[in-house]
């Protein structure tokens, strides 16, 4: 209900599971008029009505079964969007259970999705990717230094990895492009 009233593009993760649905459930919704009972910036309790909100999509993050970022798997997830009544717009994790929890195999991921678009996929319209100065993670231990520039939460790919990756996906890009 309050992705329905928020003006931003909202974007709904597959389950942990590899189920699709629930993200698609998640855009239809958001896509929907609520009302439902809010509190207004002065503390009054209130119904607020939403229009609606059209800029969701779903993002496929990979599942316990594996990655679903594969050319199979986006043209599975774009049907199932287009069956929902959906604008088929996709948008594909590198990470999580896509990279297996090893930040060096989003490259694996991202170059696998730039083969798509530069073959003229036009449901994949977006790509994110756990980046940072330096590859990996540490631990945040009181008392101790951290390391600059390195993640203290999931591990993330380092500088010369994210350039690397950036390049393959603005070329697939320029191919996509270069087709229509």
């Amino acid at each position: 209900q309050l992705a329905s009233g928020l003006s931003c593009p909202i974007g709904f993760k597959n389950g942990t599971n590899g189920d699709i649905q629930i993200a698609i459930d998640g855009v239809t919704s958001a896509a929907a008029v609520h009302s439902f009972l809010s509190v207004t910036k002065f503390g009054h309790s209130a119904i607020v009505t939403t229009l609606g909100n059209e800029d969701c999509h779903i993002i496929l993050r990979g599942g316990s079964d594996g990655p679903n970022y594969s050319a199979e798997h986006v043209r599975a997830t774009a049907a199932a969007l287009q069956k929902a009544g959906l604008p088929e717009k996709i948008m594909i994790d590198c990470s999580h259970a896509n990279s297996n929890k090893q930040h060096e195999r989003q490259l694996v991921a991202a170059a696998d999705i730039a083969a798509q678009i530069a073959g003229g996929d036009h449901s994949i319209f977006g790509v994110m990717a756990e980046s940072h100065l330096v590859a990996g993670a540490q631990k945040l231990k009181p008392g101790e230094p951290l390391t600059y520039g390195q993640s203290i939460t999931d591990a993330c790919l380092g500088w010369e990895d994210s350039e690397i990756l950036l390049e393959q996906l603005a070329e697939a890009v320029e191919k996509r492009m270069g087709r229509n």
